[in-house]
């Protein structure tokens, strides 16, 4: 969170601290692991009362922000969710949201429902092997194909790495067409459409494959086409990265605040670990970069706020820098614990996990650094 917080923004974010330590406990987590769920939707609903999905809904339609400022909020809520390690879609339902914000009056039905919590929707726009390819979206892009059938669309094709997507009732899928790329909304009930839980290295981040075969989609459920999706699809993935760089920096802090105790609680030939020059140097370096990491992910969201349509330098930036420090903070978090960080039973590989999960996610830091260099390409033409 940025430094000239208002009261009601950090109230906002300790309810959501409070929320998260009272109903998802570290317990809760790994027992939701063992159970092979993802999240609990009565949950889900509850976080939506707290506003997690309002900020991106017009206030006609139930939603509304704080300050106006909706990403600034929305990264708090994932920092948060970052410390807590806590499940549920928060960054894909927010990235659907981003999407569907021009559209929000034509679709106001689809938009409350997510809103409140009701509808689970997320956006399936990974195809398998290949990259982050939402950072510069073009018609040639998704293997998916959707086909002109009068008004309506088939479309056809395979999505992986889509976030709750075996828990989803509703995704946002990209596609490409004879008119250029499209976004359309598809029922996960509906016929030809094929959910795979997919194997993911977070214990309750869960990800799907989804199939879709002539899956026929009306024109009513398709949300953008042409210049309009190729915006729209920006939107989202420069809402998920900067989302995504604040939840890294939230479970950073958590596995730095944890060593942090560990050292100074543990002893070894009469002196505190903490006492150790070397180990003081190390833990120094790591909240350096945890600092850098906070202001870069605060900044990102700052930038959507105030020109959403020009803040990709400032959000790639951040989820590169985030994304390659976040990994060495925790890594060395487990070696600065000895031989019980490498254990099952401590906490701090939830944390890891949920940080190597996110630094993948939604632009690895070298595809955010090439999408940055072509930003500055194109800024010097």
């Amino acid at each position: 969170m940025p430094l000239d917080t208002t009261a009601d923004q950090r109230f906002f974010q300790s309810t959501t601290r409070d929320f998260l330590a009272r109903t998802v406990p570290v317990g809760t987590v790994r027992a939701l692991a063992e159970a092979g769920t993802g999240f609990d939707r009565d949950w889900w609903r509850r976080g939506a009362e707290l506003g997690w999905t309002a900020m991106l809904v017009p206030e006609r339609l139930g939603g509304g922000t704080i300050s106006g400022r909706a990403m600034t909020e929305l990264a708090s809520v994932a920092e948060e969710m970052g410390r807590a390690c806590a499940p549920g879609p928060f960054v894909t339902t927010s990235a659907v949201l981003a999407g569907l914000a021009a559209q929000a009056d034509r679709l106001a039905d689809v938009a409350a429902a997510v809103c409140t919590g009701e509808t689970i929707a997320t956006w399936a726009v990974y195809e398998p092997g290949r990259g982050f390819e939402a950072l510069s979206p073009d018609a040639s892009g998704p293997g998916t194909r959707a086909e002109r059938d009068g008004d309506a669309y088939r479309v056809d094709g395979v999505k992986d790495r889509v976030e709750a997507g075996d828990q989803a009732d509703l995704f946002l899928v990209t596609a490409r067409s004879p008119d250029g790329p499209v976004q359309l909304l598809v029922r996960a009930d509906a016929p030809g459409v094929t959910i795979t839980p997919m194997w993911t290295l977070d214990l309750v981040r869960r990800t799907a494959r989804v199939s879709f075969d002539d899956v026929v989609v009306s024109a009513d459920a398709v949300t953008h086409v042409g210049d309009e999706a190729v915006a729209a699809i920006r939107a989202q993935a420069r809402a998920a990265a900067a989302l995504t760089a604040a939840e890294l920096a939230g479970a950073a802090d958590t596995a730095l605040t944890a060593t942090s105790t560990w050292l100074s609680d543990r002893y070894t030939f009469g002196r505190q670990l903490a006492s150790y020059q070397a180990l003081k140097h190390r833990m120094a370096d790591n909240k350096t970069w945890l600092e850098a990491c906070r202001a870069t992910a605060a900044a990102a969201a700052a930038a959507w706020d105030d020109d959403p349509a020009n803040s990709g330098e400032a959000i790639s930036i951040a989820k590169s820098y985030v994304g390659a420090k976040a990994p060495v903070i925790a890594q060395d978090c487990v070696q600065l614990h000895g031989g019980i960080g490498v254990t099952w039973e401590h906490d701090l590989h939830l944390y890891l996990r949920r940080i190597t999960l996110g630094r993948a996610l939604y632009g690895t830091p070298e595809e955010h650094r090439r999408h940055i260099t072509d930003l500055l390409d194109a800024a010097a033409a």
